[in-house]
């Protein structure tokens, strides 16, 4: 005996005295009817089939009586094709009609914003309006325009009002596929319709009855029964446990032969999590609530273009599209992107400014691509009408080689068929609009619509996903419900739309209490099934607690369920620590060495091998926000841009002195890309760095009597086999003629005087002193604060010998590294703490094994 022949939806169907198709076929006989004139009205499309094959199996011989539901029944009668401004049922279409409504409507200026809650307000009372007779539809209307009323006091009301009247003037002003069946010639060809009823009456379904009258039998579909199995609970952690849990639970009912399973989808992202773990056990899926479009590859694909070619697009707005785009120069978009991050450039438009401006090779290298992206995005800049919007979109694809692959996948298809891609001109009709406004219609197109991938002739579903409610009159072996909180899983749920209880009453639009009725008895027919597993989470992502549903708690009550152990198996794996790494880059040596380059080979010599011999590096973010490593080096480059300018112009009046450094301030944003957006979190401490350090460099100059040289110079030293190179913040010369290195750091006061205790710990100062060949030369850092303490030297008093330690070092360093000697992760202190190479050293496996 099939699993799911225990169902009691099985005998509902199949139980040769009382079963539907016994009491179908009895009904047939004793009327002597002909089953081609007798309809069978079916709640929802999925239990045709299973109607039809159970009728086939246990029915009587002959002709089959006709199982539709309203749409299928009118699709059959006769083909439809809506007008200029009805309700199409097409998200691409209605929220164009949309727009045109509200524009003649006196809502043009935000025709925009407020289609998609027309739309909304429009298909709450289509199905109402579609339940009357076309020339009936108008004294409908009249009657439902006193009671639609948001209210009054304020603009909202007036606005939900006006908008709640031109979705009923749509609504009853629109042809619908369904109105063939409330023709007379099409009543007239059916001598019986039998309508099984669901959990919730439908208003066409309703007229149907009243017009066919006494030829009109109702067999519930739905039954009060106890739960069919002791309800297996499932508590669990968080939603990543949830999917596995939930997963586990489907596998051990398909190895026990349960088959098919229910698995009852009540939140999108967690299902998919579910899904993804099943398909990669093999399991054969078939998901009948389908995939939105807009969460598709194919979907990200086209939207990818459109944003790319907006006014304000971000630097990784633009790769991502380029990326997809394998028609156009890989290695040119690779160039590319390596040089947007290494000048950390977030906004395209200022990188084409910078590009355009620069002199550098690498930058020069890049121009000739950058100009012909803008050539491509410039084809999407200008307003225009809906048409033309599709043939620009379609050619943009072309000319990135995305629309064949498009073209040649199913998923882009319906991506195409949905936007209306390939349409005729003239086939969708649509307003002049921006790029801005094109992209928000693609957008909620593609949110709306869904893609169900049918299954194969021959190919049996081990797994069905489906909502609650589409268990009615099904049979599974098993069921399997996750998300079972009081979020995803109300005892009550919401009522759609903003309409007010009397208004819902007089509208026919279901209550909350009919709503809370259905759910409940939705609920009680998953509890049929042989075995039944209800899963929840007892806290979400963030970690807040979440309670199961009301109608889990009832089960409590009721002693109808009992705590489930945990289905996923053990599985024993042996401890294989990874040993430290050990690697030798004798053939790796390198021909020159900065000063951050020697730092990581005295914290970590596997750093140094990894990240300067290999040269391994992660990728900067470019949406990353504007943080203090940012700040730092900007105001590197003010000062530098500040101390030449006083340099050409030499004074000591503070008010110029400002002025320079604010044209220093300027220039320096401009170089990093910066938007005053960006820089805002710095902007308020920003005058009293200022002040601090030009307080500060008065009395250096006075003190010391330092003079500036220069910023930012390049030095290059030749010591043995290796060239030391680096560049310096800034050189100043004192009095008797000595070069002082200065160093900028924008951390604390107390990390900077850490720095300079130890001499032979500090490899910074040492190293720049290395590149200088002088032995009376000074060093120090200039703590720029940001807070009360203002600009403070902390000199490295001992920078002579500690150089000369750096150099015995680092030639000895290198000699051993030639010679071939390891070099080992070392895995102690702070270091390891934000080092990219820990991945790589592996260092949270091996400190298992010692």
């Amino acid at each position: 005996m099939n699993p799911s022949e225990r169902h009691p939806a099985h005998a509902l169907w199949c139980d040769p005295a009382e079963g539907l198709v016994a009491r179908i076929s009895r009904l047939l006989a004793e009327r002597r009817l002909h089953a081609a004139r007798t309809v069978v009205l079916v709640p929802y499309g999925q239990l045709i089939q299973t109607a039809r094959a159970l009728w086939a199996a246990h029915g009587a011989p002959g002709f089959a009586p006709r199982f539709e539901t309203t749409r299928n029944w009118a699709r059959s009668a006769g083909g439809f094709a809506p007008g200029a401004d009805d309700i199409a049922f097409d998200t691409a279409r209605d929220l164009l009609t949309a727009q045109s409504l509200l524009g003649r409507a006196g809502f043009a200026a935000s025709r925009i914003a407020l289609a998609g809650r027309l739309v909304e307000i429009a298909l709450q009372l289509a199905p109402l309006a579609a339940a009357e007779r076309p020339h009936e539809r108008a004294d409908w209307a009249l009657q439902a325009r006193g009671v639609i009323e948001a209210g009054k006091g304020s603009e909202w009301f007036d606005i939900e009002s006006a908008l709640n009247g031109i979705a009923l003037a749509w609504a009853a002003n629109s042809g619908y596929a369904t109105d063939v069946l409330l023709t007379d010639p099409v009543l007239a060809q059916v001598d019986q319709l039998i309508v099984l009823d669901g959990l919730q009456s439908d208003p066409l379904t309703r007229k149907l009855c009243a017009l066919l009258d006494d030829r009109v039998v109702h067999l519930q579909l739905a039954t009060l029964q106890a739960p069919g199995c002791t309800v297996a609970l499932h508590p669990a952690a968080d939603p990543e446990d949830e999917a596995e849990r939930a997963a586990a639970c489907v596998l051990r009912h398909l190895a026990e032969g349960r088959a098919p399973v229910a698995l009852v989808a009540t939140d999108r992202a967690l299902t998919r999590r579910i899904s993804a773990q099943l398909v990669a056990q093999g399991v054969s899926l078939h998901d009948e609530t389908g995939w939105k479009l807009s969460t598709t590859r194919a979907a990200a694909t086209l939207m990818s273009a459109l944003r790319a070619c907006a006014h304000d697009a971000s630097s990784d707005q633009v790769l991502d599209w380029l990326k997809s785009a394998s028609a156009l120069d890989g290695l040119a978009i690779r160039m590319l992107e390596a040089r947007l991050r290494d000048r950390g450039m977030r906004d395209w438009h200022g990188w084409c400014a910078f590009v355009a401006a620069s002199g550098k090779q690498q930058d020069l290298d890049v121009m000739p691509f950058t100009n012909d992206v803008e050539t491509l995005r410039a084809t999407l800049l200008r307003a225009r009408p809906l048409g033309d919007w599709l043939q620009a979109t379609r050619a943009l694809l072309e000319a990135g080689g995305q629309w064949a692959a498009l073209a040649g996948d199913a998923v882009g298809i319906e991506v195409i068929a949905a936007l209306y891609l390939d349409a005729e001109d003239g086939e969708l009709r649509g307003t002049r609009c921006t790029l801005a406004e094109f992209t928000a219609w693609a957008r909620d197109v593609l949110e709306a619509a869904s893609f169900v991938l049918a299954p194969g002739p021959d190919e049996a579903a081990q797994v069905v996903v489906l909502p609650l409610h589409q268990l009615l009159g099904r049979a599974f072996a098993a069921v399997v419900m996750p998300g079972c909180d009081d979020q995803r899983l109300p005892a009550s749920p919401e009522p759609p739309g903003e309409w007010n209880p009397a208004q819902r009453a007089a509208l026919s639009l279901p209550s909350r209490e009919a709503l809370e009725a259905a759910q409940r008895a939705a609920w009680a027919i998953a509890l049929q099934a042989p075995c039944c597993d209800v899963l929840w989470r007892e806290a979400d992502a963030s970690g807040e607690p979440v309670r199961p549903s009301p109608l889990v708690q009832l089960l409590h009550l009721d002693h109808a369920a009992a705590e489930a152990i945990d289905p996923r198996l053990p599985v024993q794996i042996a401890a294989r620590p990874t040993p430290r790494p050990q690697p030798r880059g004798n053939a790796l040596v390198p021909a020159t060495l900065s000063s951050t380059a020697y730092e990581d080979l005295r914290r970590c010599p596997y750093r140094f091998f990894a990240l300067r011999q290999l040269g391994l590096r992660s990728s900067d973010e470019l949406d990353a926000e504007v943080d203090k490593r940012d700040f730092g080096n900007w105001l590197h480059a003010v000062l530098g841009h500040f101390h030449e300018a006083l340099k050409e112009a030499p004074t000591t009046d503070l008010h110029a002195r400002r002025a320079m450094m604010a044209d220093a301030q300027e220039r320096a944003t401009r170089e990093f890309g910066l938007s005053e957006a960006e820089f805002l979190p710095f902007a308020a401490a920003w005058p009293a760095v200022r002040d601090g350090y030009l307080d500060w460099l008065a009395g250096h100059e006075a003190g010391e009597g330092a003079v500036f040289v220069e910023s930012e110079p390049w030095k290059e030293v030749a010591l043995g086999r290796v060239k030391l190179v680096g560049r310096l913040d800034r050189v100043d010369a004192t009095p008797d003629g000595r070069a002082f290195v200065i160093d900028y750091k924008t951390e604390s006061a107390d990390k900077t005087r850490e720095r300079v205790k130890d001499p032979t710990e500090d490899t910074q100062l040492a190293f720049y002193a290395a590149l200088f060949p002088d032995d009376s030369l000074r060093a120090a850092y200039v703590n720029v604060g940001e807070k009360a303490s203002g600009t403070r030297t902390v000199e490295q008093p001992d920078v002579v010998a500690a150089r000369d330690a750096l150099v015995a070092g680092v030639m000895d360093d290198l000699a051993r590294i030639a010679d071939g000697a390891a070099l080992p992760a070392l895995g102690e202190g702070s270091v390891c703490e934000h080092c990219t190479a820990r991945g790589l050293c592996r260092k949270d496996f091996w400190e298992l094994g010692e």
